[in-house]
């Protein structure tokens, strides 16, 4: 079901199933900033990833001696949750573990997602439960997509990514099963600007560690129309458009973890950026999708 929440700013839908965003929309022209799943491309959004961000090794993970099997970027995404808070500007659902989760993720948690407008600003939080007797180990990101041109007739190489930070970083390349090196990549991030070309995308996400900036935006060359991600405190991010090249979309991704090195063979809670949440406990992260 899609649900719709509102100000004098803009209008933003969201829709039960992955708690997940579907349209931020600009109410003084209508202009659209959020890529519409439409499946020829991508089916999504802007999913949440949890509790794992990316593709385990071989799509398996090991808690305490036990082999457990999740896809990639975990159950957030492929959940329907149910709506817990309902009003003009705000709105939040909540997942919660049930028998059959434990087979995929043997700990008893509720993540509840909730949206927020301020302004021209839309404020995600997510906020992770622990209801079992020890510990928990996750991981939780973003993968929200957005229109990239915003502006119709313009085109990806018009648009670039600014940082407001000076960055000097070396990009965590991938193998081709989805899994991190543990090389630098020939891709570092250099200076403010990311000139925009598929070319940079042919060999998936462009992955970063530890960035200076905590805003990062999508602008053009030919227009004013802008759109910026400030997400604070997460260790990495990421950036991604489909590596075949064409698609309308880019993907900003601030996360809390990342995907398997391709040498990782260790416990579920040795993985590099996991979370741990104490038995009892409550973790919250937010991030904001501000419209220029």
């Amino acid at each position: 079901m899609l649900y719709t929440i509102q100000n004098d700013e803009l209008c933003v839908q969201v829709r039960d199933h992955g708690a997940e965003l579907r349209s931020i929309k600009e109410r003084a022209d209508e202009t659209e900033y959020l890529w519409n799943g439409d499946p020829s491309w991508w089916k999504y959004s802007s999913p949440v990833l949890f509790p794992i961000v990316g593709k385990l090794k071989d799509n398996k993970y090991r808690v305490s001696g036990q082999e457990y099997e999740l896809p990639s970027h975990g159950l957030g995404r492929i959940s329907d949750f149910r709506l817990v808070e309902e009003k003009r500007d705000r709105i939040a659902f909540s997942l919660l573990w049930t028998e059959e989760s434990l087979k995929k993720y043997p700990w008893k948690f509720e993540l509840v997602v909730a949206y927020e407008l301020h302004g021209r600003q839309v404020k995600v939080i997510w906020t992770v439960r622990n209801h079992d007797d020890h510990e928990m180990i996750y991981s939780i990101g973003a993968h929200g997509a957005y229109r990239c041109p915003i502006v119709h007739g313009e085109t990806f190489a018009d648009c670039y990514l600014e940082f407001n930070q000076d960055e000097d970083a070396p990009n965590m390349p991938l193998n081709a099963q989805g899994q991190f090196l543990r090389t630098a990549g020939d891709k570092p991030l250099k200076g403010t600007k990311l000139p925009l070309n598929f070319e940079e995308f042919k060999d998936d996400v462009l992955a970063y560690h530890n960035l200076r900036s905590d805003k990062v935006t999508i602008r053009s060359t030919q227009s004013e129309k802008s759109l910026s991600v400030i997400a604070k405190d997460f260790p990495f991010w990421g950036f991604w458009t489909p590596s075949q090249g064409g698609a309308p979309f880019l993907c900003l991704e601030p996360w809390h973890g990342h995907a398997d090195y391709e040498d990782f063979d260790g416990d579920f809670a040795e993985r590099e950026g996991s979370e741990r949440l104490a038995a009892g406990g409550e973790q919250s992260f937010t991030y904001t999708i501000e419209i220029g």
